[in-house]
């Protein structure tokens, strides 16, 4: 089969640097727009991924996704941002980056060519066949996403993935491959522009449907969310307001004996 990076093809605009702030801005703006749209083309490919992904925590599974670079930083970015908001534990998304915690904030060199270490840092977390792992690389050819996805399909883990060329090497390896063909970036093969976007998109599509799935949503509130803040705090309050006929200094009184909005309401009376 043959496989194009659509990514790293030349955009048609030319001389970027002849353009002014107003004329960037507005390109970019209108490149942008059109992510949304490639990304609604793949939403049978992300329901069926979420099928399974919500099957498998049912049954105690964990979501990992895997990634290099600026594919693998969104990964654990939303990963980090499931137990404040939906009141998961830590460890039940788990994001791996390629290099490990460094990597986060600097490049490491050669990391994403290592196609074996993938696996050792998801065995770190003793990953078995209850579990979901997902490669995530705009280009669809990093060696340590698809090496990780390679050994998850030897071992019976269910995989997918998310990419931003069709046809692409992690596509053609994931059970459940996920693309959303972008196009050229605006910046050529700036892949933290649109497929970024795009990645984040879908991240946060996965993420957010398997909580409800999971009951982890009341009505469209985050009834789990940590009370990590004052403006958390206030917010809980004001939910259990919402939900049953009690003052703010009620509200406030028994989101502190419970921990949590759904405990608060569910023990009222």
């Amino acid at each position: 089969m043959t496989f194009t990076k659509t990514t790293e093809q030349s955009s048609k605009y030319e001389h970027l640097e002849k353009m002014s702030v107003h004329e960037l801005l507005t390109n970019i703006n209108q490149e942008d727009q059109t992510v949304p749209l490639a990304v609604e083309k793949v939403v049978p490919n992300i329901e069926a991924l979420v099928t399974e992904i919500v099957a498998k925590m049912k049954k105690g599974g964990r979501l990992f996704y895997i990634g290099a670079g600026t594919s693998g930083r969104l990964g654990v970015v939303d990963a980090s941002e499931c137990p404040p908001t939906f009141g998961v534990p830590f460890d039940m998304v788990v994001g791996i980056i390629a290099g490990g915690d460094t990597a986060i904030r600097r490049a490491v060199e050669n990391a994403e060519d290592n196609a074996t270490q993938a696996w050792i840092d998801l065995q770190e977390f003793n990953i078995n066949t209850n579990d979901v792992v997902i490669g995530i690389a705009a280009s669809g050819t990093t060696p340590y996403v698809i090496g990780g996805l390679q050994t998850c399909n030897e071992n019976g883990i269910i995989t997918g993935s998310i990419c931003c060329n069709a046809g692409s090497p992690i596509s053609q390896t994931a059970q459940f491959p996920i693309d959303v063909v972008v196009g050229p970036e605006f910046v050529t093969g700036s892949s933290r522009m649109k497929a970024g976007t795009a990645q984040k998109l879908v991240l946060n599509m996965i993420s957010t449907a398997t909580m409800i799935q999971l009951g982890k949503v009341k009505g469209n509130k985050m009834v789990d969310m940590q009370l990590s803040n004052s403006k958390l705090v206030d917010r809980g309050v004001k939910m259990i307001m919402g939900e049953i006929p009690v003052s703010y200094d009620e509200a406030a009184t028994l989101l502190s004996k419970y921990g949590s909005v759904r405990k608060a309401v569910d023990n009222w009376k």
